[in-house]
């Protein structure tokens, strides 16, 4: 209860905005919100470095400056529908948000401090430190240094044209467009280099696919393809349950993929039984969501709309989950109850 209370999701009306508004962005805090003065805050950049850098935040902003506007998916999205369920955030379908994030890229920095030879990752420290799985640590994520090397991954210190707000990363955070939320560290603080893989808590021990905790499991990546619609009519305040009117309804919502542009959207009114093309819109960016939209007729009785998405590398949202023991990468399709009267 603890953790869902701390913790929000989108607004599923939400996602008729292209960019969700800040206050609108799912969250996931796994600590407590660091207090910074960004006065007196630097980046640490070291490691097999040659040159060693401490930056400030006007260092940062001085840079060249990049905005993009990418979607963020908890990799636990979905994990509430699982059974049994992990003892995580219970999140249904809603812990997703597109914004745009101004930053400059970290690959410049990166060369400016000398790659030494024998780099293999970085390693991204926050501030934000607790206790998980029985072990005290910061907060701290890995890429393969050739991940950490893309054009579009950014040190960003603005969220739709504004400074960061405390409890997205300020002063400083990660964006790496395509992965999963775990990959952005916030309250970012230290970079660095190694020669080997890093065995950091939240690296080695969460999120990774298992059937159990003796697996070693293959770790969490990049965002599966996933579609949701906006509930159509009306709700019941305890079910959730929609009620509309008989006649033509729009039916429209937002598909996204970390691993390819989407390509198709179908919407289903019968439960999965027969689905039927939407009309997919411009994505907001090559790392954002797409919209999509189809024009129902809706007749009296009782309904489940469902919606898929597929991208362009072949991936397409299963029916039915794979249940794993972290409760991650649910990306079966939506399915929302409705009665048409």
């Amino acid at each position: 209860m603890g953790l869902a209370a701390r913790n929000h999701a989108l607004p599923l009306e939400a996602l008729r905005s292209p960019i969700t508004p800040v206050g609108l962005h799912y969250l996931l805090i796994h600590f407590d919100i660091p207090d910074v003065d960004a006065s007196r805050w630097e980046l640490a950049i070291g490691g097999l470095v040659e040159r060693p850098l401490q930056l400030g935040l006007g260092d940062l902003q001085s840079r060249p400056a990049r905005t993009l506007a990418v979607t963020l998916e908890c990799a636990g999205n979905g994990r509430a529908l699982l059974s049994p369920r992990s003892a995580s955030q219970p999140w249904l379908l809603e812990a997703v948000g597109t914004a745009e994030w101004t930053g400059t890229p970290l690959a410049p920095i990166l060369r400016e401090a000398g790659l030494s030879p024998g780099g293999k990752e970085v390693v991204f420290t926050g501030l934000d430190r607790g206790i998980q799985g029985g072990v005290e640590h910061l907060y701290e994520r890995s890429l393969a240094l050739d991940d950490a090397l893309r054009d579009e991954v950014l040190l960003a210190y603005a969220l739709n044209g504004e400074p960061l707000p405390p409890q997205h990363g300020y002063p400083l955070r990660l964006i790496v467009p395509g992965w999963y939320g775990m990959t952005h560290v916030k309250w970012l603080s230290t970079i660095t280099v190694l020669g080997e893989e890093f065995r950091g808590w939240q690296q080695e021990d969460a999120y990774r696919i298992q059937q159990s905790d003796d697996e070693v499991g293959t770790p969490v990546t990049r965002m599966l393809p996933r579609s949701l619609v906006v509930p159509p009519g009306i709700p019941d305040f305890l079910s959730r349950r929609r009620f509309l009117e008989a006649g033509p309804c729009l039916l429209e919502g937002r598909a996204w993929s970390g691993w390819a542009p989407i390509d198709r959207v179908e919407v289903s009114v019968d439960g999965g039984d027969t689905w039927a093309d939407a009309e997919l819109g411009e994505a907001v960016s090559p790392y954002g969501w797409a919209g999509w939209s189809v024009v129902w007729n809706a007749v009296p009785g009782e309904r489940e709309l469902c919606c898929r998405a597929s991208d362009t590398a072949g991936n397409t949202q299963p029916l039915e989950a794979e249940w794993n023991l972290g409760g991650y990468c649910n990306n079966a399709v939506q399915r929302v109850g409705v009665t048409v009267s």
